[in-house]
C-alpha cells in the first residue's frame, strides 16, 4: 500500500497538472511497449496491444541502439529511474529533455545505483551514465526525442483529448467537494482515511507531504495503479491512470489529424503546425513533430505569425509558440472539435 499523509496546508496545495505530462507518458509508455503479457481482454488493453505492434518496428528500425538503454532505466517490473521523470505536467518534449540532462550526479548515481541493486550491477553505458559522462548524456537524450517522435507524437492528440477530459471531471469535483472529494475519487483502490490517503501499490510505502502539497497528473498511459516516485522531490507527485475511450489506436491516429478544409486554406504542413501548436512548444520541438529541419519549421511558425494565428516569445536562446485566440477559433471552426472537445493552449 501506498499511504499519503496530508496536513490541512497540504489539502490546500493539492493540484491537478494542467495537461499530460510528456516524461511520465514516455516512461510509462516503455513500460508498455515492453509489456508482452496485456492480453486483448478489454477494448482498453486491445487499443494498447495494437498501438505496441505498430511502434514497435519503428523503434527495432530506428533505435535499434538505444532502446536498451531505455529499458534498462525503464523495464516493465519494478523500480524505474526516478531522474527520467523530473516535470509535472509539462507537454515540451524539448524543455522536458533538458531538464534530465541535467539532472545532477549524485541524483544520477542514486537511481542507477538502485535498479543495479534490483537486477544487476551497472555496466556498459548505465556506468557512465551513473558518472554524469556527457557523451552519455547526449546518447540518452538522442533516444528520448526519437522515441517520443515514433511512439507518441503520433498519438499525442488522442491523448491530450482525453486527458482534458478527465481533468474537468476532476476539477467538477474539487468545485463540488473540495479536496477530499477529489482525493477519494481519485481510483477504484483509493481509499480516504482522514488524513491519510491509502492507494493500492506494489509495495509499502508512506509519503509524508509535509506542507508540499501534491500534484495530480492524470496519465494516459498509466495502467492499473497510480505511481509515484521513490524521492518525492520538492513537490510529491502522484500520476493516476485515466479512463480512455477505446478506438485511438485506428488509421486515423497515425494520420496528421487536421482537418481538411484547414488543410485546403493553409496548405497540410501548416495546417500541422497549427494544429501542433495548440499546446505550444519550442521551435526545435516543432520541427520534431511534423517531421521537417528547424529553420523549416521557424519559417511556417513566422509565416502563421505575420498572419495574426501564433504568437512567439524569445526566451535566451529558445523561441516558444503558442497559438493567438484566431488561431484557435480557426483551428476549432475547422474540424471535429467545434463541439468544445479541443483543449484550450496552456496559460
Amino acid at each position: 500500500m501506498l499511504r499519503i499523509h496530508f496536513t490541512g496546508e497540504d489539502l490546500a496545495r493539492t493540484r491537478i497538472a494542467s495537461g499530460p505530462d510528456v516524461l511520465w507518458e514516455a516512461l510509462l509508455s516503455i513500460h508498455m511497449v515492453q509489456d508482452r503479457s496485456a492480453a486483448q481482454v478489454t477494448p482498453a488493453s486491445a487499443d494498447f496491444a495494437r498501438w505496441r505492434r505498430a511502434v514497435r518496428p519503428g523503434i527495432s528500425a530506428h533505435l535499434r541502439e538505444q532502446a536498451p538503454l531505455l529499458g534498462d532505466l525503464a523495464p516493465p517490473v519494478g523500480y524505474s529511474a526516478d531522474f527520467l521523470t523530473p516535470t509535472a505536467g509539462s507537454g515540451d518534449m524539448e524543455s522536458a529533455v533538458d531538464a534530465v540532462l541535467s539532472t545532477p550526479r549524485l541524483h544520477l548515481q542514486r537511481d542507477i545505483g538502485r535498479l543495479a541493486a534490483a537486477r544487476r550491477p551497472a555496466s556498459g553505458r548505465l556506468a557512465l551514465l551513473s558518472e554524469g559522462d556527457p557523451r552519455t548524456l547526449g546518447f540518452l537524450g538522442h533516444a528520448l526525442h526519437s522515441y517520443h517522435r515514433i511512439a507518441l507524437a503520433p498519438y499525442w492528440h488522442h491523448v491530450q483529448e482525453q486527458i482534458a477530459a478527465d481533468r474537468a471531471v476532476r476539477v467538477a469535483a474539487l468545485a463540488e467537494g473540495g479536496t477530499e472529494r477529489l482525493l477519494a475519487g481519485l481510483h477504484p483502490g483509493a481509499r480516504w482515511e482522514p488524513p491519510v490517503l491509502v492507494l493500492a501499490y506494489p509495495r509499502s510505502q508512506d509519503l509524508h507531504l509535509e506542507g508540499r502539497g501534491l500534484i495530480l497528473v492524470p496519465s494516459f498511459f498509466c495502467w492499473g495503479m497510480p505511481i509515484t516516485l521513490r524521492e518525492p522531490g520538492t513537490t510529491p507527485v502522484v500520476v493516476y491512470p485515466i479512463a480512455r475511450r477505446s478506438g485511438w489506436t485506428g488509421e486515423e491516429a497515425r494520420g496528421t489529424a487536421v482537418p481538411d478544409p484547414l488543410v485546403t486554406l493553409l496548405g497540410r504542413t501548416r495546417a500541422q503546425v497549427l494544429y501542433e501548436l495548440t499546446h505550444g512548444c519550442g521551435t526545435r520541438e516543432l520541427a520534431r513533430r511534423i517531421g521537417v529541419s528547424d529553420a523549416s519549421a521557424s519559417q511556417h511558425a513566422t509565416a502563421l505569425r505575420q498572419a495574426g494565428l501564433v504568437i512567439s516569445q524569445r526566451s535566451g536562446n529558445t523561441v516558444h509558440h503558442s497559438l493567438t485566440g484566431l488561431g484557435l477559433d480557426l483551428l476549432l471552426a475547422g474540424g471535429p472539435w467545434a463541439t468544445g472537445r479541443a483543449p484550450r493552449p496552456a496559460g
